[in-house]
């Protein structure tokens, strides 16, 4: 299950489900995406759904959420878990331990080339910053806890970027008494709005307010048609 805004997503025997909890005593089923059948884990990023899926990871188009579109696609045996950070896409991929998909263009993820010399049986993953720096860390299954440093600023060019690409390196493990099967996430700080719009923070500025759902999709939206541009004018430029 995953909770964006006032829309859960839940990952079920017959597909994943999107249900509107706008009216929290009264949940109502909006969509149903068949092809994605006992999601194992799923995230949400703006426009689209990520979810992990025995065969790989999927990506959603749920710019509208009742009429959701599977966009893409890539192949990842496995894949037990999806944890977003801006551009790339964390899944534990069990046996191949984390595995890092580039989803800048979620309609066609990929997946980064990296690997080590680890035996693996990622279950999950979750990502973190602490100073200048970006760790994962990866419930392990039988190997523990692994803590991965993906940014430094000594070795990752650009890495004070807005998203740089990761370059990971093992730099702690640690063994559980048991198989080690999911990671909590860290506590978001300074967001002001989910992805319905609802505020749930507010900062020290008098008169301040975040941006409503409505506002938000004036954004990308034009006469509830996605808004784009393009590189390829279709019309003569204009002289003044």
């Amino acid at each position: 299950i995953y909770v964006a805004g006032r829309w859960v997503f839940i990952g079920a025997e017959g597909g994943l489900v999107i249900v509107d909890v706008d009216k929290p005593l009264a949940p109502r089923i909006v969509a149903t995406v068949p092809e994605l059948k006992d999601a194992r884990g799923i995230a949400v990023q703006f426009r689209y759904a990520f979810v992990a899926t025995h065969d790989g990871l999927s990506t959603v188009d749920i710019t509208d959420p009742s009429h959701p579109r599977v966009a893409g696609h890539v192949a990842i045996p496995d894949a037990r878990s999806v944890y977003v950070a801006r551009t790339y896409a964390y899944v534990g991929g069990g046996a191949q331990g984390m595995v890092i998909v580039d989803v800048e263009r979620p309609e066609k993820p990929a997946v980064l080339p990296w690997h080590d010399d680890l035996s693996h049986d990622a279950n999950d993953v979750k990502v973190a910053s602490t100073n200048a720096s970006t760790f994962a860390y990866v419930a392990d299954g039988k190997y523990g806890l692994k803590v991965y440093q993906l940014l430094s600023p000594e070795w990752t060019p650009g890495y004070a970027g807005f998203s740089p690409e990761p370059a990971p390196r093992l730099v702690a493990t640690r063994h559980t008494h048991g198989p080690a099967l999911a990671v909590s996430k860290g506590l978001d700080r300074d967001r002001a709005v989910d992805e319905g719009g609802n505020q749930v923070s507010i900062f020290n500025r008098i008169g301040a307010r975040p941006m409503t759902l409505l506002e938000m999709q004036r954004l990308y939206l034009r006469d509830g048609r996605l808004y784009t541009v393009s590189e390829t004018p279709t019309t003569k430029p204009v002289t003044r």
